[in-house]
């Protein structure tokens, strides 16, 4: 197993003199590893991580607790062979184990990669062949990570782990990638600076719920917001209404969420309303905003609080847009934020002009990527832009506009339809909660268009007749789907996502 070269010593920072964190200035870093220590000495019986649990209970944790519980927790690691460089996987529910599982890890300069607990043993082991991991934590290690709770609270050494994580990815086609970050495990306070200070300054700590598995980029970042003095409340696993009854009941001021969140939040919501004025902003990112519910949103908590993102787990930039620009341009995913730059190139690698489509590239001025396994890099250019794979194009005044990923691309009679752009107007149909479209072998299309529906109603579902009228009137013909099939429940998982690749393999390729 590959290893890295260990990392120098990193002393202890003081906490300031009124008995708060301090932070450190943007010019200087700290490994995670000490960051912790310096809450720890500075707040220790401050609850900063709350757990909730699916069984209904709220346990809080403080950075005292953290900080014990994880070195007493590397110890372990340690003693089952895991040293600096090391991976260790963690398959773990978004829990308090999982939360000590990452930072013993960085204890021992090793890098955590967290991984979906819910995939079946065929497909798990072929991810942590991709992985070797020194040490694989299951659910059927939480006894274990128990029992190591002891007296001993000797902390080892501070080194720093050389990659900040692992995050496993499979896309649209189901093949195992594992991306590791560019960067180490050092925490700068520019890198946690909050989306929505791009308009104006926004008050710290904030109180952060997290919707998503903490296996996904998004959510796992989370843990430097963490250490720069937000709070967070964790789901165990998402649910609509219990999201909206911990956001009034906390007075949560920011999340960030998937479309698919978004809108069975917005209908929980209709159907038994809270209050959410405790929202400053929230974020919007994984996949395009269909506009009714970005209005939706609009209309729920103002628009300048909706702020909508657009970036991939290999870290290679960002675009984003507040809500009330987004209205002037409906559509955008936003301009490039922190020096990303954005590019639109055609096959040939030409720049485009504004509004005509091609791959979007982008580049930003720190960070970096590297993949596990046989995993091909990403196209890149010369002066160092990298491609995700995504197609979209840029307006006359540098907003992005996303249309779809290339590999999801159905040809269908030689025309090129997007699902996306199909998905986006099957979803305003009262009767459908949710839909995914693909591409399945015609004799006669090539590929003819497939609308794969949820219905509101599982008992009174539309007609498929029914849908297709819905499209033709939002749509061009060639884009409205052939055929439509219902199903008691899109296969999403728990980070909201779906596999294409599966949905189209299981219905003939």
């Amino acid at each position: 197993m590959d290893r890295g070269t260990r990392g120098a010593p990193e002393g202890r920072l003081a906490p300031s003199g009124d008995g708060n964190p301090s932070l450190i200035s943007e010019e200087d870093e700290t490994g995670y590893v000490a960051r912790l220590r310096q809450l720890a000495e500075a707040a220790p019986d401050e609850r900063v991580y709350r757990h909730i649990a699916r069984d209904g209970s709220e346990p809080a944790f403080t950075w005292r607790w953290i900080d014990r519980r994880s070195t007493q927790l590397a110890r372990a690691l340690a003693a089952r062979g895991v040293g600096f460089g090391d991976r260790v996987g963690i398959g773990l529910h978004n829990s308090p184990q999982l939360v000590l599982s990452v930072f013993a890890t960085w204890k021992l300069g090793a890098v955590p990669v967290p991984v979906r607990w819910d995939l079946p043993d065929w497909e798990l082991s072929r991810l942590l062949d991709v992985v070797e991991p020194r040490v694989y934590l299951s659910e059927d290690d939480l006894g274990w990570i128990a029992a190591t709770e002891s007296d001993d609270v000797a902390e080892p050494e501070i080194v720093v782990s050389p990659h900040l994580h692992g995050i496993c990815s499979s896309g649209s086609t189901g093949t195992p990638k594992v991306i590791l970050s560019g960067s180490p495990a050092t925490f700068n306070p520019s890198y946690t600076i909050p989306l929505a200070e791009t308009w104006g300054p926004v008050a710290r700590p904030q109180t952060i719920l997290v919707l998503a598995p903490m296996y996904h980029v998004n959510a796992f970042s989370t843990f430097g917001s963490l250490l720069s003095g937000d709070r967070l409340l964790v789901l165990e696993k998402f649910d609509a209404d219990r999201a909206l009854d911990v956001i009034e009941r906390h007075g949560v001021t920011t999340f960030t969420a998937t479309p698919t969140m978004l809108q069975r939040m917005a209908d929980a919501q209709d159907a038994h309303p809270r209050t959410l004025s405790s929202l400053v902003w929230i974020t919007q990112g994984a996949a395009p905003m269909p506009p009714t519910l970005a209005h939706r949103w609009g209309a729920l908590i103002g628009y300048e609080r909706l702020v909508m993102a657009y970036g991939m787990t290999e870290g290679l930039g960002v675009t984003v847009v507040r809500g009330d620009e987004w209205l002037t341009r409906e559509g955008t995913v936003g301009r490039g934020w922190q020096g990303t730059e954005v590019r639109i190139l055609d096959a040939d690698g030409s720049d485009l002009p504004p509004r005509a489509i091609g791959d979007i590239y982008l580049q930003k001025p720190r960070g970096g990527y590297q993949y596990l396994g046989d995993e091909p890099r990403l196209p890149s250019t010369d002066d160092g832009f990298h491609s995700g794979g995504d197609v979209g194009y840029l307006d006359e005044d540098g907003f992005l506009y996303l249309v779809d990923r290339r590999a999801d691309l159905i040809i269908s009679g030689g025309a090129n339809v997007y699902p996306a752009e199909v998905e986006v107007a099957l979803i305003d149909h009262p009767e459908i909660v949710d839909v995914v479209v693909i591409g399945l072998t015609d004799a006669q299309w090539g590929r003819r268009v497939h609308a794969v529906v949820e219905p509101r109603d599982p008992s009174s579902p539309p007609t498929a007749e029914d849908v297709i009228a819905f499209a033709k009137g939002r749509l061009a013909p060639y884009k409205v789907p052939k055929t439509v099939e219902m199903v008691e429940a899109i296969p999403r998982s728990e980070a909201t996502k779906v596999n294409r690749g599966r949905l189209i393999e299981a219905r003939g390729g």
